[in-house]
C-alpha cells in the first residue's frame, strides 16, 4: 500500500482538484486499492512527510520534505502532465 501525500495552499481546494486526477490515473493503470491518498497545506509537508512514500504538491516544494517530492502542477494546468504521469507511476513502482 503506498501512501501519498497531497499537498496545496490550503489544503482543499487544488489538492482535491489535483486528487480526482491522480484517481483517476492510478486506477487506470491498475493501482485501484493499492494507495492511500492524504491532503494536507503545503506547511504540512515537512513535518507529515516522513510518514508517506512521496508527495505531490500543487504548490512549490517547501524546505524540509522527507520523502520523494512530485510537482503536480501540471494537474492545474495540463502543461507537463506527462512527465509528471511518468514520475508517478515510476514511484508506484519502488
Amino acid at each position: 500500500m503506498k501512501r501519498i501525500l497531497l499537498a496545496c495552499g490550503a489544503g482543499v481546494c487544488t489538492s482535491t482538484a489535483a486528487r480526482v486526477k491522480v484517481e483517476k490515473l492510478l486506477n487506470e493503470k491498475g493501482y485501484e486499492g493499492q494507495y492511500k491518498i492524504d491532503q494536507c497545506k503545503v506547511a504540512e509537508v515537512p513535518s507529515r512527510s516522513s510518514n508517506f512514500d512521496f508527495v505531490i504538491s500543487t504548490t512549490m516544494k517547501p524546505d524540509g520534505v522527507k520523502c520523494p517530492f512530485v510537482s503536480g502542477v501540471c494537474f492545474l494546468t495540463g502543461v507537463g502532465i506527462d512527465k509528471t504521469t511518468k514520475e508517478i507511476l515510476e514511484l508506484m513502482e519502488k
